[in-house]
């Protein structure tokens, strides 16, 4: 059966060969075709000129979206070191404000504690923490007595009742 379909492709090969020889029989379908030819040169010459543009044109776009990618990139980095450059800003003004706050509460703790002096005449020693200490100051006397009461071996009525007795004096 390949055969036969071989000798058909052949047949039809041959009728196309002879309908081709008669076509270039005449002289008017020869310049026709030359005019096709031609045509098609310059066709295929057009098309690669574009192409050629269309490349050229392809790498300043691919040219163009680097350095928007680049720029991107630098926006992106500039972006994180002004929140970053916020953030510290922020913690620098937050430890200002908790400064000034600490250095507020000092003063009324001074503030307070001098006029606990004042109406007191005691001052007291805040250095040991464990035990009750200080002096009694009078003014009037000149005179400074000092006290120191450890509060696990002294009961605090005991402390109360000898600090009202050193005021007096």
């Amino acid at each position: 059966m390949s055969d036969s379909s071989r000798k058909m492709d052949a047949d039809r090969l041959l009728s196309f060969s002879d309908d081709l020889i008669q076509v270039l029989k005449n002289r008017k379908d020869i310049n026709a075709l030359m005019r096709s030819l031609d045509d098609a040169k310059k066709l295929r010459s057009s098309a690669d000129a574009e192409l050629s543009d269309l490349h050229d044109q392809l790498n300043s776009y691919q040219k163009r979206i680097n350095a928007c990618k680049q720029n991107i990139e630098e926006a992106e980095t500039e972006v994180v070191a002004d929140a970053e450059l916020d953030r510290l800003q922020v913690s620098v003004e937050e430890r200002k404000g908790t400064l000034m706050k600490a250095e507020k509460d000092e003063m009324r703790q001074q503030k307070k504690l001098s006029m606990y002096a004042s109406v007191t005449n005691i001052i007291p020693d805040l250095v040991d923490k464990t035990r009750i200490s200080g002096q009694i100051v009078d003014r009037d006397k000149k005179m400074v007595e000092k006290f120191d009461f450890d509060p696990t071996k002294t009961s605090a009525v005991e402390i109360c009742s000898t600090l009202w007795k050193l005021m007096d004096l």
